[in-house]
């Protein structure tokens, strides 16, 4: 029987997927061909996610290069398209990047996937930065590429104070806006903020916290990003809340702030992946200029984890969401931050609190779908979708975390501003019976 040229190349992709993908355990997922034909999960087993391979082409594309850079560029390009569960796709990805072949099978394995069709490469939204690493020009470009996405964009799945950071969920709470919520107001009792303080918040996002400072602990609260989005959506927030004369956002890099300014307390959710290790004595000296003595200064952000598999290449998240995004390790932070006279005060790592808020972010954003592709294009759309997850299962695997920690600059007469305890922080009253600061004419 003289077999039809569709025909040959749908049984060679079928014999690459059983030589490849059968070796994966647990095999509880499907892959489904260009033309219908579906190789299916381990008998027994339900199909968690499914690839749908859309062209003769794509096993070609994913498997000649089995990095995951390359893996996240074929589904970005529509390459094949993810059906189910987006999370569990990227343990097959990490068996797949780290498969073990011999010589002759790797060469048996590259002589039949050339057998298949050969596509077109399409164009990638992949960031491309001009300048040295983490001068104040090129991280002006790397916020630019991440978060000038569109303010409508990040509304339909963040929260409605549009937090864009780990939520703080209590046990069986299932609520993002308040856990959200909840992790605001935490941020400002770890602070111990109190009426008439000034603040400096490192990065503010669109305002969520700033507004929370003002509106509930009576302080004077000044933001900087480097988005000018970002910055014209918190002023309105502000405006719109009747806190503009307390409150402002400005478009400026924190080594742009003059030497006479000064805070009593200083913030930063978030923000520290974008210091680079190369300016982190800088940051954290230009910190420490601007707080005042016996001043507290909390920061949260990822961290790497010593379990975290090393990296060969760049990666999908600094090609593809974050670029030029590093991650000290806790140990390097904590030596570099008490290099420069701070006092470590507190550590909490809320690992799996972000874990949650990513899957909060993913459901919502997959839910939007139709909304999301009128503010932005498919391929931008797909970065998010499969960023999201991923990295929920990265925080989850225990690959990476996020530490919220407070440090002090103490006073020439060694004070700390204080209490003996911390026993406060957790003595949390019900959200919505938080007192209120009101608000001055």
């Amino acid at each position: 029987m003289i077999h039809s040229v569709s025909q040959t190349v749908t049984e060679t992709a079928l014999s690459i997927i059983d030589d490849i993908f059968g070796q994966v355990e647990p095999r509880d997922f499907a892959i489904r061909l260009w033309d219908s034909v579906t190789w299916g999960p381990a008998p027994g087993c339900e199909a968690s996610f499914t690839i749908a391979l859309r062209s003769p082409g794509a096993l070609r594309r994913m498997l000649l290069s089995p990095t995951e850079e390359n893996f996240a560029r074929c589904y970005i390009e529509g390459v094949f398209d993810l059906e189910g569960d987006f999370e569990r796709t990227v343990p097959l990805s990490r068996r797949l990047i780290g498969m073990k072949l011999s010589i002759r099978q790797k060469l048996r394995l590259i002589w039949r996937l050339i057998q298949l069709p050969a596509e077109s490469t399409r164009e990638t939204r992949e960031a491309q930065l001009l300048g040295s690493a983490h001068s104040i020009e090129r991280d002006k470009q790397a916020v630019t590429h991440h978060y000038d996405v569109s303010n409508e964009f990040y509304r339909l799945w963040l929260d409605e104070r549009m937090v864009y950071s780990c939520a703080y969920f209590a046990e069986g709470d299932d609520d993002l806006d308040r856990a959200q919520l909840r992790k605001l107001d935490m941020l400002c009792r770890k602070l111990r903020l109190r009426p008439g303080e000034r603040l400096l918040d490192i990065g503010c996002g669109w305002g969520g916290l700033l507004r929370h400072a003002v509106e509930e602990y009576g302080v004077e609260g000044v933001g900087i990003t480097l988005s000018q989005p970002q910055a014209d959506e918190a002023n309105a927030r502000f405006a719109d809340a009747g806190i503009a004369d307390r409150c402002i956002a400005h478009v400026v890099d924190y080594r742009e702030l003059p030497e006479s300014e000064s805070f009593d307390k200083i913030v930063s959710v978030g923000m520290i992946e974008h210091v680079g290790s190369e300016r982190l004595d800088e940051y954290l000296r230009t910190v420490y200029r601007l707080l005042k003595p016996a001043g507290a200064f909390l920061l949260h952000g990822i961290a790497d984890l010593p379990g975290r598999p090393v990296k060969t290449t760049k990666g999908f998240i600094r090609t593809y969401v974050f670029p030029d995004s590093d991650l000290p390790s806790m140990t390097k932070l904590m030596t570099a931050a008490e290099a420069h006279d701070f006092e470590t005060r507190d550590v909490e790592s809320l690992r799996e609190n972000y874990a949650q808020t990513l899957r909060h972010w993913a459901r919502r954003l997959a839910a939007h779908r139709s909304a999301a592709l009128g503010e932005v294009d498919e391929r931008t759309y797909r970065i998010w979708r499969l960023y999201l997850s991923a990295v929920a299962h990265w925080f989850d695997r225990g690959y990476i975390s996020v530490f919220q920690t407070l440090f002090v600059k103490q006073s020439a007469q060694g004070r700390a501003g204080l209490p003996l305890n911390r026993f406060d922080w957790y003595q949390e009253t019900p959200l919505a019976a938080m007192p209120r600061v009101e608000r001055r004419a």
